[in-house]
């Protein structure tokens, strides 16, 4: 099985960062990559499309408040994975208020192709991700 975790400090306290992603439903928000999001089951299911139209379905499998993370897995996309879990986590920064870490992080199977390839692809993703939300709190 492979992984990959990719963290970035954002200038936000870690309360108002998570009011912004700990959303399930929330990642059209902050990641450009995902434009279009649809809560199902109860919000329990997040049927996404990226910017070609592809469409991703994901179960969201552990979710903490208090903790500030939640889990999930993806059980359609057009990704080269199989048993892909991954874990959108916010930390303090110690002694700042005023920052956070966010970690996005992922274990999975490659399918296809190789453990470099795919972990490049994720960590790809979670790189461009957090350089977006970071993106979005200084705007």
């Amino acid at each position: 099985m492979a992984s990959t975790s990719v963290s970035r400090v954002v200038p936000a306290s870690p309360q108002k960062v998570w009011d912004l992603i700990g959303g399930f439903d929330s990642l059209p928000d902050w990641l450009p990559y995902i434009p279009e999001s649809t809560p199902l089951e109860g919000g329990r299911v997040r049927r996404l499309k990226n910017p070609d139209g592809e469409v991703i379905i994901e179960r969201l499998v552990a979710f903490n408040e208090a903790e500030r993370h939640y889990s999930y897995a993806i059980l359609q996309a057009p990704f080269p994975v199989d048993g892909y879990v991954s874990t959108l986590r916010v930390h303090a920064v110690l002694g700042h208020d005023d920052l956070a870490e966010v970690q996005w992080s992922s274990r999975f199977t490659p399918d296809n192709t190789t453990e470099d390839e795919a972990v490049a692809l994720f960590t790809g993703i979670y790189r461009e991700g957090l350089d977006a939300l970071h993106g979005t709190l200084t705007a």
